[in-house]
């Protein structure tokens, strides 16, 4: 499929090669309705690049590609942006092989070769340190996430990034949220942008207002060749996944409360919480002028 044949978006100075995009979309559909999903998650995306000033400063991008969906997903819209002249900033993509038992070693490299993308596959085993530390019957996705972001936050200074860019989604930040919520006794979710403990390196999330079903259903279309994460055994029950579970359930029986709660989470009114370190409850006195709710 030839990819410049399917834009009617604005089209700048291409900044990267279009065989890299023709190489990428090569079994996808040239569908209306796949363009319409295309072009809604870049619109997405864009939306979080100017709310959260992503692109201030930025050269060059360490893309976490775990080769789940979504971290495909990132690296294709991207690259997307990229090629249209709307991301001037340079892409290496990344895996971190953990050590799991039965990991298809090849799938990521192959496939990043074949796109023709820069890209580091980097081996570590993590996988036994996690074995080792965590007590028979509890979950490893904690310790997981935290060896692996610290690799790769290592691994971004060793290639000369300023930015590590990671794949999670709308449902990812509500998710934990409400893990937060209920089990952290604490509100607070996953930022679309943080500066790390060090100071010298920015977590990007594009992908803060990209549903998770569309991500899927642009994955499906991608025909990307998906690794799943349960190479270390199924771990059901996670917390995550009843906060998922949840809600799911709230969605079918009231649509579109996920965009509202996202939206709830960008609109926040401190002197109507509990927080005296956020508003100075203290000080507001009777015959002052009380603060406007939003």
């Amino acid at each position: 499929m030839n990819i410049a044949a399917n834009i009617t978006d604005e089209l700048e100075t291409p900044t990267v090669d279009g065989a890299i995009l023709n190489a990428l979309f090569a079994d996808a559909p040239n569908s209306v309705s796949f363009n319409k999903l295309r072009k809604r998650l870049l619109r997405n995306i864009r939306q979080a690049f100017d709310d959260f000033a992503m692109l201030n400063g930025q050269k060059r991008w360490l893309i976490g590609v775990s080769g789940g969906k979504d971290s495909y997903g990132l690296l294709a819209l991207l690259l997307d942006l990229q090629w249209r002249g709307l991301l001037p900033v340079e892409l290496v993509a990344c895996n971190l092989d953990q050590g799991q038992p039965n990991f298809p070693k090849h799938i990521l490299p192959d496939y990043l070769t074949k796109i023709g993308v820069k890209h580091r596959i980097e081996y570590r085993d993590t996988y036994s340190i996690v074995k080792e530390k965590v007590p028979a019957g509890g979950t490893y996705c904690s310790l997981c996430s935290r060896l692996r972001r610290g690799n790769l936050y290592r691994i971004a200074r060793e290639e000369g990034c300023d930015a590590l860019v990671l794949g999670h989604h709308r449902e990812d930040i509500l998710e934990t949220f409400f893990m937060n919520f209920f089990h952290g006794g604490r509100l607070a979710s996953m930022p679309a942008k943080l500066l790390n403990d060090e100071g010298n390196l920015m977590v990007l999330r594009p992908l803060a207002y990209c549903a998770e079903d569309d991500m899927a259903k642009f994955a499906a279309a991608m025909q990307f060749p998906i690794i799943p994460c349960d190479l270390c055994g199924s771990q059901d029950g996670l917390q995550r996944n009843a906060m998922k579970d949840m809600l799911a359930d709230i969605e079918r029986r009231m649509p579109g409360r996920k965009d509202t709660m996202l939206r709830a989470l960008s609109h926040v009114n401190p002197s109507h919480l509990l927080d005296p370190k956020l508003f100075d409850f203290a000080g507001l006195m009777a015959g002052e002028t009380a603060p406007k709710s939003e």
